[in-house]
């Protein structure tokens, strides 16, 4: 169920910073006609840290009804609270998210037989497909290979996205864990490196903008075919780097709004692109027929 693009989907708010219920429509729309595998609210593309409890479940209360079963739904449900994480986990096993993606701590920097024990708990207690996800240059905390296979012997505990820039952790991750235990990539950088050491496809930012090539890139390398995966790789790295030139989400909403699909308002302390960076990001949009 897990394989392919699935989009980390940015959350669109209004002028007034309200949830913008028409815009998030209108975006999983354009990204189930865009061919995305699946759809990932509420992660850290979905400026996640900056909603209330309230708007985090109503996120995904709305995805999966829009879906409707279309597309699967890996709703984001961690926090650096065990209890904040399993209650959200809980709503999104209500909804009929299909999984769910948990991230890894943040700022607390627990050990490893916390992070172990972290897991486990919800796992424990929700009875839903987790994703973890590993992200230390935004969490402070890492995950390491022994830990994540430790994990991976619990039947709930289904995959990684895997974001640490390391090309060797997922190599580690696939050797250590069972053959149904999905790695994804959590770069779009690295996508075609992690497919080609038996990675199953990823959770993309650049997907936001470009549903399509992306799609068609885990498609095509699924499909044996390594020439035009390996195509769209290089036809989509710009992108991939560009939307990474200030924190993520800052460019990607910052380029929906240049193609006409949002307002491009973040929460604080997310702030505006620096001139030069909206510049390129622009120009890098104008290269690949985007705007």
């Amino acid at each position: 169920m897990f394989e392919g693009s699935f989009v980390a989907l940015v959350t669109p708010f209004a002028d007034d910073e309200s949830l913008d219920e028409s815009k998030l429509k209108e975006l999983l729309e354009f990204q189930i006609e865009g061919g995305t595998d699946g759809i990932v609210p509420c992660g850290t593309t979905g400026e996640s840290p900056a909603l209330t409890d309230e708007e985090h479940n109503r996120v995904v209360d709305l995805t999966v009804q829009t879906v409707d079963g279309r597309t699967p739904v890996l709703a984001g449900t961690g926090s650096n609270s065990t209890t904040r994480t399993l209650h959200a986990t809980e709503h999104a096993k209500a909804s009929g998210a299909d999984g769910v993606l948990i991230v890894t701590p943040y700022y607390n920097k627990p050990t490893q037989n916390g992070l172990y024990a972290h897991y486990m708990k919800i796992a424990d207690s929700v009875d839903i497909p987790i994703i973890i996800y590993n992200v230390p240059g935004r969490c402070g905390t890492d995950i390491l290979s022994d830990t994540v296979a430790r994990l991976a012997e619990h039947p709930n505990i289904a995959g990684l996205k895997e974001a640490t820039g390391d090309l060797k952790r997922a190599s580690e991750v696939v050797s250590m864990c069972p053959d149904d235990f999905v790695v994804l990539s959590g770069d779009d950088v690295n996508t075609l490196p992690i497919l080609s050491v038996g990675g199953k496809g990823v959770i993309s930012v650049v997907a936001n903008v470009a549903p399509t090539p992306i799609a068609e890139l885990c498609g095509a390398f699924k499909a044996g075919n390594v020439e035009l995966a390996r195509k769209l790789h290089y036809e989509t790295m710009p992108l991939a780097v560009d939307l990474f030139v200030e924190t993520n989400p800052i460019p990607a909403k910052t380029a929906l709004m240049l193609m006409g699909k949002l307002n491009g308002k973040m929460r604080l302390p997310l702030a505006p692109m620096a001139p030069a960076n909206l510049e390129q990001l622009r120009r890098t949009l104008e290269f690949t027929n985007l705007i």
